[in-house]
């Protein structure tokens, strides 16, 4: 997915929510990670597959299913 994927874009507008499930999520996730990557959903994505191993899809799958849907 890229940052002007129609998912990316739809969580720009609620970046608060995805921010706050994000750090529910994965604990480790600083506010300094999330101020780098504030509102680019495909940066928080890739940051935290990097970190985690976690695949794309599956960090996705994890947001989409707590927020907004």
């Amino acid at each position: 997915m890229n940052a002007t994927s129609s998912t990316g874009q739809k969580w720009t507008g609620r970046w608060e929510q995805v921010r706050g499930k994000a750090k529910e999520f994965w604990g480790w996730l600083t506010d300094d990670d999330l101020t780098r990557v504030e509102v680019n959903y495909d940066q928080l994505v890739g940051l935290i597959n990097e970190r985690t191993g976690e695949s794309r899809e599956k960090i996705e799958e994890r947001l989409r299913n707590s927020c907004c849907e």
